[in-house]
């Protein structure tokens, strides 16, 4: 008899936490969702309307709205609390708001006896997850960042879009900073094992431009988005839950996450957006992609403005 349920405790409950939640319930993946917000009259109107949908959920999870004491027990604790992207502004903008949140957040966590894996959502991401590990004192295979898993997946989709494949067949990475520095690995797309650089060169009605176009419209879809609706939640919010069972199920996937790399790609001492196999452990081993000389060029770029994003925070 099974006498241990896996717990998740979100942190933030805005429009990307409880996105995520409502995800989380109707996928149901967790046995117990534990709700914490500064808000906590939203907080506790989020979990009272979850359970009210509990009767057309695939699988009974127990959510609540509670404090940080609860997280000792937890396995997974999703932090998607900070400042919002505002309108013209940056990922990276939001970093010196949003470090000085995550240090209290990250305190008050381990204060409780945590000793599970970290997933972090808030922008800038890359950032923040190197923030986490810092402060948490965990190994760094259990502080995992978002990442470019919804860039990955919005490259999917346009490619599928295009080609017109279901996106779940299309295999492409963006790798980099998820921001404007980040980059599509073309290198290695493919669709049923054919590589798109050779679907382009043998078919006349496919281009170059168009491949070039559609990662355009990957890299700045956030922004298009938050000029139109405010911010961006539903696409993220899935990741999350994809991310979320894929440690809690053992998956041993392979995702895009911001995952620590020593070494890999000739980086090191960074955070930055690579695919990993995640696995109940968090992060088993991050895949050292052979990236093209140009991709290569784009992947140091991308690192080096993180570096120095990440020395203004972390001198040391």
């Amino acid at each position: 008899m099974k006498n241990r349920v896996n717990r998740v405790v979100l942190i933030g409950t805005g429009f990307v936490g409880s996105s995520y939640a409502f995800a989380m319930l109707n996928q149901g993946v967790a046995e117990e969702f534990v709700m914490i917000d500064l808000n906590k009259e939203k907080s506790e109107g989020d979990a009272m309307d979850l359970n009210h949908g509990m009767p057309f959920a695939p699988a009974p999870t127990k959510i609540w709205f509670g404090g940080y004491n609860e997280c000792k027990h937890a396995d997974i604790v999703v932090i998607c609390a900070g400042a919002n992207q505002k309108p013209g502004e940056t990922r990276l903008d939001l970093v010196e708001k949003n470090t000085k949140i995550f240090k209290g957040i990250v305190h008050d966590v381990m204060e409780s006896g945590f000793d599970g894996i970290f997933i972090v959502a808030t922008n800038p991401v890359d950032i923040l997850t190197y923030a986490v590990w810092k402060y948490s004192g965990l190994p760094k295979e259990r502080v995992i960042g978002s990442g470019t898993i919804l860039d990955t997946a919005r490259l999917r989709f346009l490619l599928g879009d295009y080609f017109q494949i279901d996106t779940r067949n299309v295999h492409a990475y963006i790798i980099g900073e998820h921001g404007d520095t980040e980059l599509p690995v073309w290198s290695h797309a493919d669709i049923g094992g054919k590589p798109v650089n050779t679907i382009i060169n043998e078919k006349e009605e496919y281009m170059q431009a168009d491949l070039d176009q559609i990662f355009i419209n990957v890299r700045d879809a956030a922004y298009h988005i938050i000029e139109r609706k405010g911010a961006t939640y539903y696409g993220i919010a899935m990741g999350l839950v994809r991310l979320t069972k894929a440690i809690l199920q053992n998956e041993n996937s392979i995702l895009t996450v911001s995952a620590y790399i020593d070494g890999e790609y000739n980086q090191e001492d960074l955070y930055i957006g690579v695919p990993a196999i995640v696995n109940r452990s968090g992060i088993r081993e991050v895949l050292e992609l052979t990236l093209s000389d140009d991709e290569m060029s784009k992947f140091r770029h991308s690192a080096e403005v993180l570096r120095e994003i990440k020395h203004s925070v972390f001198p040391s």
